[in-house]
């Protein structure tokens, strides 16, 4: 087949980097029984050593052309293919399916990578862990401290969620084309439900998005309607904070706060 070029609409960057290929099947470490589901598997820089180790792998692709060729180069029954759009699909279906939690890895596109992290999050419950090639920046806003720049509504919502790690650092030239950021490899493992304590958890989600509307904003004028002095007062938060400044944990307290008991 003719080679396949890059697609800017599909935020497509394959990895070409044996040693980065090398690390992440390490840091995956797929069993042979494993439901493992790749996103976006590109060129096949992932899908063939992870099928050395695997029964069968799922992908999820939107790339048509991509999609002919990994049907060419793929048995069916090894390579089950699932055509469409990740922002979409219903992962928690292949859980159903599997008996067990997901293994979710990829490559992913870095223009919907904080959508798409979002929508993965939704399914947490079904996911056994997932590992991830990001832009080096949304990694870091990820795994933020309070108190920092980077800290946000995404570090807030994924560390409720998820135990991060951010493994390997990766440069452009691991890529083709090379993008004109780093990236980072980063493992989210699904908390267990005991440690999930927001009472109501679109309550938490519209709160923790409110007070990041205007980072610049105190949290007084951003929660303004939603949450009082008095409120501020008895929870021993400053109404004068900025979002940033305070931790998960006080966020969850704020969003119990307001569910009616």
């Amino acid at each position: 087949m003719n080679k396949h070029i890059a697609r800017k609409r599909f935020g497509q960057n394959f990895l070409i980097d044996a040693q980065v290929i090398a690390d992440i099947v390490a840091a995956v470490a797929p069993q042979c029984g494993d439901c493992v589901v790749e996103i976006g598997p590109g060129l096949g820089a992932l899908t063939d050593p992870l099928l050395k180790r695997l029964d069968r792998l799922h992908v999820v692709e939107i790339d048509r052309d991509i999609i002919v060729r990994l049907r060419q180069r793929y048995s069916p029954d090894k390579l089950i293919i699932h055509e469409g759009d990740a922002l979409v699909f219903d992962f928690s279906a292949l859980a159903d399916s599997s008996g067990g939690g997901l293994h979710i890895v990829g490559n992913l596109p870095y223009n919907i990578s904080t959508p798409l992290l979002f929508h993965l999050a939704a399914c947490a419950d079904c996911v056994a862990d997932m590992h991830f090639m990001l832009q080096k920046e949304v990694v870091e806003r990820m795994v933020a401290e309070p108190g920092t720049s980077d800290f946000g509504r995404l570090s807030v919502m994924l560390q409720y969620r998820f135990i991060m790690d951010c493994l390997i650092d990766v440069p452009p030239e691991s890529f083709a084309p090379a993008p004109k950021v780093d990236s980072a490899f980063v493992r989210l493992i699904p908390r267990p439900p005991e440690e999930l304590s927001a009472r109501d958890e679109a309550q938490f989600a519209a709160l923790v998005s409110a007070a990041f509307a205007q980072r610049r904003k105190m949290l007084r004028n951003n929660l303004k309607g939603i949450l009082g002095d008095s409120g501020f007062e008895e929870l021993g938060i400053a109404p004068t904070a900025r979002a940033e400044e305070l931790s998960v944990a006080d966020y969850i307290r704020m969003a119990n706060a307001l569910v009616v008991q």
